[in-house]
């Protein structure tokens, strides 16, 4: 039977050159990363492999050369500052595709998670999370930080304790998100999105002041259902509401589908023993070909900024790193496929007090395309909507322009004829 392990037992664990594991967010096994950090001198060219890290650390820092190093898949507050200064490495991917990644370039010697405590059947549950770490579960071992703060949540999350390692116990208050406040141009935005939203729809939403301003103009619809990477305290509100019930889904009816959680207190009560949400591997949820599954699909994401020909640079900020693709791309190539289904881009027409325009000839030098020109849906602003797909470069060109700040319109009419638009 698996036993709680000592600190010296779970370094003994942990081989040269070993990669290690680590869930998104809220996952992240705190106390086990301390231990590493505090045994680093006993490890040999160790490496710790995870998307959005929620905590800046040494080994992050650079602070353990030869001995514990960060490999990341997105960038966080974390991370970002030590990807600039060259302590980390950026592997680009799409979510969805993560665990293949993993299991191709990796030894997966170890997965460090969080979990809640056991139940009477002998089963963890990874709470917040299933992300790319619950395709591993039977595969490779697992070591547990259980804490019971995490909620006891359904789906393909759950470990049995034969196929645990070992498992420490530290228990503490999960890391809550809070969106920023909403701003006239994030409930502007809003608008026009929840315009083309209908009674029935499948939602796939992210965290931010567009994203909440939506959710909260939807109280009044029904039957509209979740399936979405990332599950947010808006959920819970919009659930409690009555809008939200998924009984017209075609996949996974009736259930709220998402591949981690990150928000509120509120929203991790929510979650708590909740057989109503339903946590899946991301190369599902995030698959295109699960997503185009939904008839009725809504895909709602952010991007810094957009050139004439629909390309949205949502990962870089003036040309510089900022993020990573995350699942923005995934879905986009699902709505595509979806019966009738709707994507949607949304940024602020302007940044830095009106003096930059996002909508532009061309992309910003240094900037990284992260959702295609073939595969953009419309684009949304402040000033409306522009449907791009299908249609041809001069006919983008016109609709991208009609929505770009007043200010900047005739100055991007003059630039698009130069550069061959034709508008």
């Amino acid at each position: 039977m698996t036993r709680p392990l000592s600190d010296g037992e779970f370094i003994s664990l942990i081989g040269p050159q070993a990669d290690l594991i680590v869930p998104i967010a809220n996952g992240e096994p705190v106390r086990l990363l301390d231990l590493l950090e505090e045994h680093a001198d006993e490890l040999d060219g160790v490496r710790v492999h995870q998307m959005h890290a929620l905590r800046e650390r040494a080994y992050i820092n650079g602070e353990f050369p030869g001995k514990l190093s960060h490999v990341s898949y997105f960038l966080s507050s974390a991370t970002r500052k030590a990807y600039w200064r060259g302590t980390i490495e950026l592997v680009p991917n799409n979510f969805s595709d993560v665990p293949y990644l993993l299991s191709r370039t990796t030894k997966r010697s170890l997965v460090l998670a969080k979990a809640s405590p056991v139940d009477e059947h002998g089963y963890f549950s990874l709470g917040t999370n299933a992300d790319y770490v619950a395709e591993f579960i039977g595969h490779v071992p697992f070591v547990l930080e259980v804490n019971d703060h995490m909620p006891r949540t359904f789906g393909r999350n759950q470990i049995h304790i034969s196929q645990v390692a070992g498992f420490i116990e530290h228990h503490a208050p999960l890391a809550e998100a809070v969106a920023p406040p909403i701003g006239e141009k994030d409930r502007s935005i809003a608008e026009y999105v929840v315009g083309r939203i209908e009674d029935g729809d499948t939602l796939q939403v992210g965290i931010g002041a567009i994203p909440n301003a939506v959710m909260g103009m939807l109280k009044n619809y029904r039957h509209l259902g979740i399936h979405t990477e990332m599950l947010t305290s808006s959920i819970a509100d919009l659930f409690e509401s009555g809008a939200i019930d998924g009984s017209r889904k075609k996949t996974n009816p009736g259930k709220i589908v998402g591949t981690f959680a990150l928000g509120t207190q509120r929203l991790y009560d929510f979650l708590d023993d909740n057989p109503g949400v339903e946590f899946l591997p991301v190369h599902i949820v995030n698959n295109p070909h699960e997503i185009a599954k939904e008839d009725h699909m809504v895909s709602i994401n952010a991007s810094t900024e957009i050139d004439l020909y629909g390309q949205a640079a949502s990962e870089t900020v003036g040309g510089k790193y900022y993020s990573l693709s995350g699942g923005q791309a995934d879905f986009a190539n699902g709505i595509r496929f979806s019966k009738y289904g709707k994507g949607f881009i949304c940024l602020h027409s302007t940044a830095k007090d009106d003096t930059i325009s996002r909508i532009r000839v061309g992309l910003t030098p240094g900037s990284v395309v992260t959702t295609s020109k073939n595969s953009v849906g419309s684009v949304v602003t402040e000033y409306g909507i522009a449907d791009l797909y299908g249609q041809p470069f001069s006919e983008r060109a016109r609709r991208l322009i009609e929505i770009a700040h007043p200010k900047y319109r005739e100055e991007l009419e003059f630039e698009a004829r130069k550069a061959g638009f034709f508008i």
